[in-house]
């Protein structure tokens, strides 16, 4: 096999011997994805005590995963813009020294104003390194594009899933602003060396055997012709149905992310021991986040077989029973644990799912900057997520409504694409296929859209 699988168009400016094989590059994608996974979904083991050591709420402790996930999710199409230009190597360098930089300067904030701007300067990193390696799967596998968008969304799923333990046990040990510190370098540290191993494809380039498996993806999956620009794409209905859903559905996983811990504290099993020495929290953590891993290969495969829609139908009707049961069962440890694992289960997909219906509406040379636009949503469903969640609890006293919130999101989102994103995208791809002023044809390329 040969350093990038096929031939590449002379006009190339990346010489082939500097390419490693798509192979490594994604095995390096996703070990970097898993490095900056702590930033998210650790998260949930630092607001008590944040909370404790700067005397503050909890509101305003979770004003700080909100500032990290905007800064990490609205920053994205323009990060994403210079991967797609200058390809992904430098921005995951840079990433990684601002993933590091972030969890280090937290660790020495003495104020929450201080502990915003480190925490969003992590979220900056965080965002250059998931747009990035995202970008380059979705450029390098457009043969397998569900299975390994997939796998890298499904790292950082799953990268907590390896160190919850570790540092759960050093915040016992040696308190949460040390356990920022040691991380914040070893963070950094992986993703910088996994930077050295990506890099754009060459321009004319497409996987081996490419006419006969695209035309095999087609009768499966609905393919755009064509590259649409990030202003092509913002002129299609489809792409405003795709961002309301995202916003809906990403809504649900991030409450159950950062809310666990106060979730289980108001339940009264967070310090109750279940199995291996661990508590209901950090064993429902544990599982939460290898679920959450492992749901984005296996739906996006799925997706692949049965279409992006199909996928997100059913996978959300389970996450909308899967958060009934929750509520109905919060208060028993075991109960606690298995169904959290269920709701990230079925909810850990939208970051696959969507990244490979966007790359199969608009195609592959922007897919970066454009998924990043996309992804913006994630930023938005943030405030309802953390601040707002907590605030309703605090009126409240419950979180009922919270679940109830979560669980009719999930169902409109559901019917939303069945019955409303599947026709529209239907019509996307029929149109890529007939030339029109509307989406400029003139400036797409004139080959099919394995061009990169």
């Amino acid at each position: 096999m040969s350093s990038y699988e096929t031939g590449v168009s002379p006009n190339s400016l990346i010489h082939t011997s500097r390419i490693p094989n798509r192979w490594i590059q994604l095995i390096a994608g996703i070990v970097a994805m898993m490095a900056i996974a702590n930033l998210q979904y650790a998260w949930t083991l630092f607001t008590k005590p944040i909370q404790a050591h700067l005397h503050v709420s909890l509101v305003a402790v979770q004003w700080t995963i909100t500032l990290f996930i905007a800064l990490e999710t609205w920053l994205v199409p323009f990060e994403g813009f210079l991967v797609d230009s200058i390809g992904p190597r430098l921005m995951l360098g840079v990433g990684a020294f601002l993933v590091g930089l972030g969890w280090i300067g937290s660790g020495y904030a003495e104020s929450l104003r201080s502990l915003y701007f480190w925490y969003g300067l992590g979220g900056i990193g965080a965002g250059a390194v998931y747009g990035g390696t995202i970008g380059n799967a979705l450029k390098w596998f457009p043969d397998r594009r569900g299975l390994c968008v997939g796998l890298t969304a499904g790292a950082y799923g799953i990268g907590t899933a390896s160190t919850i333990s570790p540092v759960a046990n050093m915040l016992k040990t040696s308190g949460y602003q040390h356990t920022f510190i040691v991380w914040g370098f070893i963070q950094g540290i992986v993703v910088l060396v996994s930077a050295l191993f990506l890099a754009k494809p060459p321009v004319g380039w497409t996987p081996p055997n490419w006419k006969e498996k695209e035309a095999k993806i087609k009768a499966k999956v609905k393919t755009s012709a064509v590259d649409m620009t990030p202003v092509q794409m913002l002129r299609q209905p489809s792409f405003y149905v795709l961002y309301l859903m995202l916003t809906m559905l990403a809504f649900g996983g991030i409450v159950v992310t950062v809310q666990l811990n106060p979730m289980a504290s108001s339940y009264h099993v967070d310090n109750v021991v279940v199995a291996f020495g661990m508590t209901a929290l950090v064993m429902a953590i544990t599982v939460d986040r290898l679920l959450n891993g492992l749901t984005r290969p296996f739906w996006g495969w799925v997706s692949d077989h049965i279409g992006r829609e199909n996928a997100i139908f059913i996978s959300f009707v389970l996450e909308a029973m899967a958060v009934w049961l929750l509520l109905q069962l919060i208060n028993r440890p075991v109960w606690f644990v298995a169904l959290s694992g269920l709701c990230f289960f079925a909810w850990g997909n939208i970051y696959s799912l969507f990244p490979s219906i966007t790359g199969d509406l608009y195609g592959n040379k922007w897919a970066t900057t454009n998924y990043g636009l996309l992804y913006t949503a994630k930023g938005a469903a943030t405030f309802f997520a953390a601040p707002g969640a907590a605030w309703l609890f605090a009126k409240t006293g419950s979180w009922t409504k919270v679940f109830w919130a979560m669980i009719i999101c999930d169902l409109v989102a559901a019917f939303m694409a069945l019955l409303w994103l599947k026709p529209l995208a239907a019509r996307v791809v029929k149109r890529s296929n007939t030339p029109s002023p509307a989406m400029d044809m003139a400036a797409a390329p004139a080959k099919a859209r394995g061009v990169a």
